[in-house]
């Protein structure tokens, strides 16, 4: 069985939800479900943090995540970009690809992790990467912008030469889709070429997953677990993998 190592991006500056990858969720820090979820798939055999937060750092050793070095803080900020840290880590660690896993998705199934990696090398000739998303409920197309004169306005100037695209049903328009972070998998060739994803991007469609970049989210995510339980919470709790549970 083919297998990849997993990197999950953790900076530390989170503005919208402070220390955000750490802040407990249901009594476990955000970023052990992703670690969590890493270790409970067969598919994956090295789990890398990339992080400039020596707290963050210390959080997923402690849970058997591997941290050979902090990301450089110019790759760190709010507007620092996937490339530029994906860079980096290729930079130091010998991998051809990763799965990139990012801890603001925390409620993941291992073996629908999993079969997304199991089909990457399937197809890994035939594409530049995989990215995982959900179909969205309503299109782009019914979305507004507020112009520089304060009025509603459209995105684009028409949907098939109609301009009053935005009252048509919101069934003629194309299915689009979000990407959720559910997991990705980059190329280091993609990245040498100056590209994160390149141009042939398999999509890994997902069931809708909320990811957390607000209070709000967070407060969704704990109060669906403590209504439904999650399946990464019960295998922490009854599995007898390596995990140290705080």
């Amino acid at each position: 069985m083919k297998k990849i190592a997993a990197l999950i991006p953790a900076r530390g500056g989170s503005k919208g939800v402070p220390h955000k990858n750490i802040r407990k969720l249901c009594g476990y820090p955000l970023i052990l479900y992703s670690i969590a979820a890493c270790k409970f798939c067969e598919d994956i055999d090295d789990i890398f943090i990339s992080t400039d937060d020596r707290e963050i750092a210390d959080v997923a050793e402690k849970y058997g995540a591997k941290v050979p070095f902090l990301r450089p803080q110019k790759y760190a900020g709010d507007k620092s970009t996937d490339y530029q840290y994906l860079k980096h880590f290729f930079s130091k660690i010998d991998v051809g690809e990763v799965a990139l896993v990012r801890p603001t998705t925390p409620l993941r199934n291992p073996v629908v992790l999993g079969g997304f990696i199991k089909k990457y090398f399937k197809i890994k000739k035939q594409i530049t990467s995989l990215r995982s998303m959900h179909e969205l409920s309503e299109s782009p197309y019914k979305f507004f912008k507020i112009n520089d004169e304060g009025f509603c306005e459209g995105f684009f100037e028409d949907y098939e030469g109609i301009k009053d695209y935005t009252n048509l049903p919101r069934q003629v328009f194309p299915k689009t889709y979000h990407p959720n972070g559910y997991v990705d998998i980059i190329k280091k060739e993609a990245i040498n070429a100056g590209k994160t994803y390149g141009d042939k991007i398999y999509p890994a469609i997902t069931e809708c997953v909320t990811e957390i970049d607000t209070l709000y989210e967070l407060k969704i995510i704990e109060n669906e677990l403590k209504i439904s339980g999650n399946l990464l919470i019960d295998l922490l709790q009854y599995s007898g993998k390596e995990l140290i549970i705080a």
